[in-house]
């Protein structure tokens, strides 16, 4: 493999870390950075540890687009009742709070052990 795909691979995996931190903002950037990766994992000839790292964005985007629409979910009667009118609907937004807590927290941590790996030029499994 030439050094100058090596390079854009690189680039490709250091994009979508960089996405994934902004997914952790708004979830635009998650499809962002699962694009990119997506990249460097259909490409044959690329570094195992590259490839490792493309997967465990991947992974960690489509795990966190799951739990982030679960969170969603616990929101709905909100849009029928007032935040006070019952004690039911207040336990759902609390429940999706608790849930969106979760999601968020578990991207956060994918992004910090999948980044020290990556500066380690360590393959993240």
């Amino acid at each position: 493999m030439g050094q100058d795909n090596l390079e854009l691979h690189r680039r490709y995996i250091t994009i979508s870390y960089v996405f994934m931190f902004l997914t952790l903002l708004t979830l635009v950037f998650g499809i962002v950075a699962y694009w990119f990766a997506r990249k460097v994992v259909q490409v044959e000839q690329t570094e195992v540890w590259l490839q490792a790292h493309a997967l465990w964005i991947m992974r960690n985007i489509v795990l966190f687009l799951i739990l982030a629409a679960f969170s969603a979910l616990w929101f709905i009667p909100l849009i029928f009742f007032y935040w006070d009118s019952q004690l039911w609907v207040t336990a759902c937004t609390v429940a999706g709070v608790v849930f969106s807590g979760i999601a968020w927290l578990y991207l956060f941590n994918a992004w910090i052990k999948g980044l020290s790996r990556y500066i380690k030029h360590k393959a993240v499994f």
